[in-house]
């Protein structure tokens, strides 16, 4: 990316975002309420410094694949800048090195925290090391940015916003989609009725590899393929659904009510603990669902929401919009029409005119691409979050509502019953 790319890509995202808000009427408004935390970061960034000035100082514990993306978006953000890095595996350290040059090195983060100059830290490690590495965090006085899924259980994404309310410190969940352009004009013109009643979500993850990493020599399969770990991970729940989870309740405007599934190791039998194939039903008040399908043995589908309304449909991973056509007419309704008129054409005894209900192929209308980045654009969230010392509104209980409703996904399909939404949750 050139300078120049970056720079429309932060100018991008502070037009999109507050031309969706400020305009009046049900639109504007109802994109206020829906992104209140894209509103406050593109407010801020507008009044910020061309260049780096009195950067937010990071310290990334984590320098695998995740956390190595991680820190190269952080180095295009305006306002942050990794100053140490962490991770207990030697070879991690050695390939983050050439993306953070100057920064300290640690291999247990007790001893980055205890080394200071550093105003926040990003967590990028297994799941089940979040709610733990949260708290060290928060008790050492320190804000916290960690990546999605919150925690291994939801008593412990509850406790984690409690520890942060209570140090009152920011922690952000790395949820991307919540600050990409596409996804917000996705949302401004949902919200504008453009697609009328929205009903019903269709989500996929579908990927083709067996998700297991070869193991080094210096390392052991538990270190190296931690999600396919049942006390590590929720498998595809935690480390993929989670995400579309989250824009299926943004764009419905609630939590689920209920959820069924079904999981199980179709294809990968090597041994792994989590499922490599599921299938739920989380459904919504008034009727409304969202059907959500991973699995690692086909792409063809690859990752996909479709928002699906009275009036059209939305596919904003694609980032196209497409307006409902009427149906066409049978044919053998169309011979009898013509059988009264006295008209006569060629009826076809097959083919597709008998099946009018086929998927429309239309292009759509285009939702935007290309000039931004939404990871690089958490982090510049994040950063005046931080300066400010509150987290942006909103965008926490998003996250928590997400990885309550993929761990509670998890448990339907593990008994295999309708799993209702908790009624003790942690209010944000």
């Amino acid at each position: 990316m050139t300078d120049k790319d970056f720079d429309l890509s932060r100018r991008s995202f502070i037009d999109r975002v507050l031309t969706a808000t400020a305009g009046a009427g049900m639109a504007g408004a109802g994109m206020a309420a829906a992104a209140p935390w894209a509103v406050s970061a593109a407010s801020a960034a507008a009044g910020a410094e061309p260049v780096k000035s009195n950067p937010v100082r990071l310290g990334v514990i984590g320098t695998g694949d995740r956390g190595r993306a991680l820190i190269q978006n952080i180095a295009k953000s305006r306002n942050c800048t990794v100053v140490a890095i962490c991770d207990s595996y030697a070879p991690n350290l050695v390939k983050a090195q050439q993306w953070a040059p100057t920064a300290r090195r640690f291999a247990d983060h007790r001893a980055m925290l205890d080394a200071r100059g550093i105003d926040a830290v990003v967590i990028a490690t297994p799941l089940d090391t979040h709610a733990k590495l949260c708290f060290d965090a928060f008790d050492a006085g320190l804000h916290v940015w960690c990546e999605k899924a919150m925690a291994r259980t939801i008593a412990d994404c509850g406790a984690m916003i409690t520890r942060a309310k209570a140090a009152g410190k920011v922690l952000q969940i790395g949820h991307q989609r919540m600050f990409h352009p596409t996804y917000l004009n996705a949302l401004k013109r949902a919200r504008a009725g453009e697609i009328g009643t929205l009903t019903q979500i269709r989500a996929s993850w579908h990927r083709n590899n067996a998700w297991r990493r070869v193991v080094p020599a210096d390392a052991n399969d538990r270190q190296i393929n931690w999600r396919l770990y049942r006390d590590r991970s929720a498998g595809l729940m935690t480390e993929l659904a989670t995400h579309q989870l989250q824009v299926g309740n943004w764009f419905l405007d609630a939590v689920p009510t209920r959820v069924i599934g079904s999981g199980s190791i179709c294809f990968w039998k090597d041994g792994r603990e989590v499922y490599d194939h599921v299938a739920l039903i989380y459904e919504y008040s008034g009727g409304r669902k969202l059907i959500y399908t991973s699995l690692l043995n086909n792409a063809r589908y690859g990752c996909e929401e479709q928002i699906q309304g009275s009036k059209g449909t939305i596919e904003p991973e694609l980032g196209r919009i497409y307006q409902e056509v009427p149906a066409k007419v049978l044919a053998l309704q169309r011979m009898h029409k013509d059988v009264a008129r006295g008209h006569k054409r060629t009826v076809p005894i097959g083919g597709a005119t008998w099946f009018p209900e086929l998927p429309v192929t239309t292009p759509g209308e285009s939702l935007g691409w290309g000039e931004y980045d939404e990871t690089m654009l958490q982090f510049e969230g994040f950063g005046e979050a931080v300066r400010a010392g509150k987290p942006l509104p909103g965008l926490l209980r998003q996250a928590y509502q997400a990885s309550v409703a993929s761990l509670l996904g998890e448990q339907a399909m593990d008994q295999n019953q309708a799993m209702t939404w908790p009624t003790n949750l942690v209010s944000i």
